[in-house]
């Protein structure tokens, strides 16, 4: 394994930098992220939305539904990190896209023959999440092919603004196909999209490094945990995994009483939550949008904590949202929307940006797959917690969960050596598979996993 970087190594660009938008690969693949996001962003608010309208479901219910989703991401993730490191990716993110296509097209086909059910939204919600672990742990891995690694947070940057301009635009259009076309329609605008998607990556050319040949490759299991030693060993990346965890319990929180609490603790309607949610998707745009400039300027590690406070600041505002006083409630929420949400985009930026800088080429599959597999095993439990918690209690005292994980996910960051983390590596701190491999074998003859 390499020796670390120092934390504070300055990234140098060549001085003459073409605009990234003359990188016809990175167009194509930015383009498909942006149309599926869009589409993708659409179901998150129609799926519950097919359960609450159409087959009554309640908090146990929607929580369940989030948590298949969940469980499914949890069971897989690690083996496709594996799998993703042996592969080529653009195929991975083709096929991911058009068995997604498949699986939601089911959701629309089934409402119009009246044969829809929780089942199926169970079934799909799980299968599409299996192949969206594929399709998160190839992308992860695939961007460094197409940027420079010293335009990683550029990159990411104009990935997260496209997404939250997509966001902004989608959840304001979400909220009038449900209303008006019915919820299970809408879902057929997401399939439309991944359909779209795999066409758009199917046509970069950009050549792509050979995976690994078959003589070379570890077990499985052997191969998942030198994922993990990296992730677990590295301070720095043990911190951003710990907040990522913590974040993702916050959402879990917010995803299990959200919709709940604004239908029904303040009375408001699919459009008007939609407008409310668009608002976020404008305020991650602009989060975005500052990603880069207040990195540059502050530091990457000091811009993931303040951001994580921000979220914890934002999310406050939910349950203190007053009942019976519609403006004033929405005003509320929409401060969350505002503060949280782009709060949120900023550490996303900085997060990915380092996962893909401190990791080789190799290996980034298994990182993001270790990353995502913690932040869903949280969510998971936040989820299912959330929604046992407000069932008891009540769902306007379960949303003061929420901030809570924010708050650790700042202090995660602080407590470690991300804090004074200001620019990204130039070349990966983390060496080839085959010398991590090596490194593995040597150590775990008295260490364990983590250790």
């Amino acid at each position: 394994m390499a020796r670390a970087a120092p934390l504070s190594c300055r990234t140098v660009p060549s001085p003459r930098v073409s605009p990234l938008w003359r990188n016809g690969a990175f167009v194509r693949l930015w383009t498909a992220s942006t149309i599926s996001v869009f589409g993708s962003l659409i179901t998150r608010m129609a799926l519950p939305f097919v359960a609450i309208l159409i087959l009554d479901a309640g908090a146990i219910e929607v929580a369940f539904l989030r948590s298949v989703d969940l469980a499914a991401a949890l069971v897989f993730g690690l083996v496709a990190g594996a799998w993703v490191d042996r592969l080529r990716r653009r195929p991975v993110l083709i096929w991911s896209d058009l068995g997604r296509a498949a699986l939601l097209l089911s959701v629309p086909i089934a409402f119009v023959a009246g044969v829809l059910s929780l089942v199926q939204l169970f079934v799909v919600g799980a299968l599409a999440a299996v192949l969206s672990t594929f399709a998160d742990a190839a992308d992860n891995a695939y961007l460094p092919v197409v940027v420079e690694r010293e335009r990683l947070v550029e990159a990411n940057g104009a990935l997260a603004a496209s997404g939250s301009a997509a966001e902004f635009s989608a959840f304001g259009i979400s909220g009038v196909l449900v209303q008006t076309l019915t919820a299970p329609i809408a879902i057929l605008v997401d399939a439309l999209t991944f359909l779209v998607s795999a066409v758009l990556v199917g046509s970069i050319r950009r050549p792509e490094p050979a995976p690994p040949a078959r003589a070379d490759r570890e077990p499985v299991l052997f191969e998942i945990r030198a994922g993990l030693r990296i992730v677990f060993r590295d301070p720095v990346l043990r911190a951003f995994a710990l907040a990522q965890m913590a974040q993702s319990a916050m959402w879990g929180v917010f995803g299990a009483v959200w919709l709940l609490f604004a239908t029904r603790e303040l009375g408001l309607g699919p459009v008007a939550i939609g407008v409310i949610a668009g608002v976020g998707g404008l305020a991650s745009l602009g989060g975005a949008v500052l990603a880069q400039r207040t990195t540059r300027r502050w530091g990457v590690g000091p811009v993931a904590v303040t951001a994580m406070l921000l979220a914890a600041l934002g999310n406050l505002l939910i349950p203190l949202a007053p009942a019976g006083a519609p403006l004033v409630a929405v005003a509320f929420l929409l401060g969350q929307q505002l503060i949280g949400d782009s709060a949120v985009t900023m550490y996303d930026v900085t997060e990915t940006s380092v996962r893909q800088a401190f990791v080789h080429d190799r290996a980034l599959g298994r990182v993001a797959s270790s990353f995502r597999v913690a932040a869903m095993l949280a969510q998971l439990v936040a989820t299912v917690g959330g929604g046992l918690f407000a069932e008891a209690f009540g769902l306007r005292t379960a949303a003061f969960l929420a901030p809570l994980g924010a708050l650790a996910a700042a202090a995660a960051l602080w407590f470690s050596p991300a804090r004074s983390l200001l620019t990204l590596p130039a070349a990966p701190v983390h060496g080839a598979p085959l010398d991590l491999a090596a490194t593995v074998v040597e150590s775990s003859r008295d260490e364990p996993i983590g250790g």
